[in-house]
């Protein structure tokens, strides 16, 4: 990226308490330089200022790890096809930028620091770029799916099946963003909630959340037959080569159960064998949505094991509390998905309990760990 990451850092921290502020200066500078740029972006920007700002302090502190940073960078670049980005639109993001750090970017802001950020954003947007077109010559930037099946498990939560028109490839344990005809450019992500299959079928689990755009479409207004956008699958939460023998622990909170019953699929077809050890967490009995799938994935696998944790059911009721009981825990290789929460309670647990951080695998978090 930048010669000078140092000085990115520490203008960067001038800019992170006002960070509110200054994202909304960035969207009004942007859009009212390049108005047709606004058509880009979903009618509601909350979600969206949020995405930039994480987005952001991710590239800044991740500049010392040129390799991590520049695969982010890559599958930003990727992802941001779907939204229509073309590389004449990355000058335009880039000045305002600039012009916002230099607005808000107080006694941090100096010659020497535009001109790092200056470089910085150029590198930057020039690997986004080449990513994009190496990307352009072997995929489409989404891919169109029929839902060829949607099943209502309870009043909030639909497990649905999508066809692509065109293979879709991904991983065990990847996700990708889902798009309904009834609100155009706006995105929501999904875990894949099986392995790879021979038909090219994918299976979502949606929980439909308060106000929630498209989950609350996908849940109740969806049917068979209906059409929906997906982006390109992405996430790293996929299964380590490096730990082919070593036992699995797969901890699920609600729907997080969709990539590790993908990730638990995709162990078992390579060694029926394997030793996989799936918890589940609910709040109540109710929301143990997937109890019968579950049961059918165990047969024929004697190494499969489920234990389902109920948050009203006393003893060990959340998998942060179970963990102590499982005998050889540091050995495990642990993948975590859930509500975000449960995923940094678990992951202290786990850390608490001396499984080794490289052994635990989850979706990248915001915030703090729990007390």
């Amino acid at each position: 990226m930048s010669l000078e990451p140092r000085i990115i850092k520490e203008s960067f921290t001038h800019l992170e308490p006002v960070a509110d502020k200054a994202i909304a200066y960035f969207y009004g500078r942007l859009f009212a330089q390049h108005p047709r740029l606004r058509a880009l972006f979903p009618p509601a920007m909350d979600a969206q200022r949020d995405r930039l700002f994480r987005a952001l302090t991710k590239i800044v502190w991740s500049m010392d790890s040129p390799d991590a940073l520049a695969g982010y960078l890559g599958r930003l670049g990727r992802d941001h096809r779907k939204l229509g980005v073309l590389p004449e639109h990355y000058p335009a993001v880039g000045d305002a930028l600039i012009a916002t750090l230099r607005a808000y970017g107080g006694d941090g802001w100096t010659a020497e620091a535009e001109a790092a950020w200056t470089a910085g954003y150029r590198a930057a947007s020039e690997l986004m770029i080449a990513a994009a077109e190496r990307d352009a010559e072997q995929a489409p930037p989404w891919w169109i799916a029929e839902v060829v099946a949607h099943e209502r498990r309870s009043y909030d939560l639909a497990v649905l099946t999508l066809r692509p028109g065109r293979p879709l490839p991904f991983d065990a344990g990847q996700y990708v963003s889902v798009q309904v005809s009834r609100w155009p450019r706006v995105w929501r992500p999904y875990s894949i909630a099986n392995a790879p299959r021979p038909d090219g079928t994918l299976r979502l689990h949606v929980r439909a959340v308060p106000a929630g755009w498209v989950s609350g479409t996908l849940v109740r207004h969806t049917r068979t037959g209906d059409t929906l956008l997906l982006g390109p699958a992405l996430g790293t939460m996929t299964l380590a080569p490096e730990a082919a023998g070593r036992d699995l622990l797969l901890i699920a909170g609600g729907t997080g159960l969709a990539p590790l019953r993908a990730l638990a699929e995709d162990a078992l077809a390579a060694d029926p064998a394997r030793r996989v050890h799936l918890m589940v967490g609910a709040r109540t009995e109710q929301d143990l949505y997937d109890t019968a799938g579950l049961a059918r994935l165990a047969v024929g696998h004697p190494g499969m094991r489920t234990t389902t944790l109920v948050a009203d059911g006393g003893a060990h009721t959340t998998p942060a509390d179970a963990l102590g009981d499982i005998p050889g825990l540091a050995e495990h290789e642990v993948y975590v998905a859930g509500p975000a929460e449960m995923i940094r309670c678990t992951v202290d647990a786990l850390q608490r309990l001396d499984v080794p951080p490289q052994r635990i695998h989850h979706d990248p978090l915001d915030g703090e760990y729990c007390a």
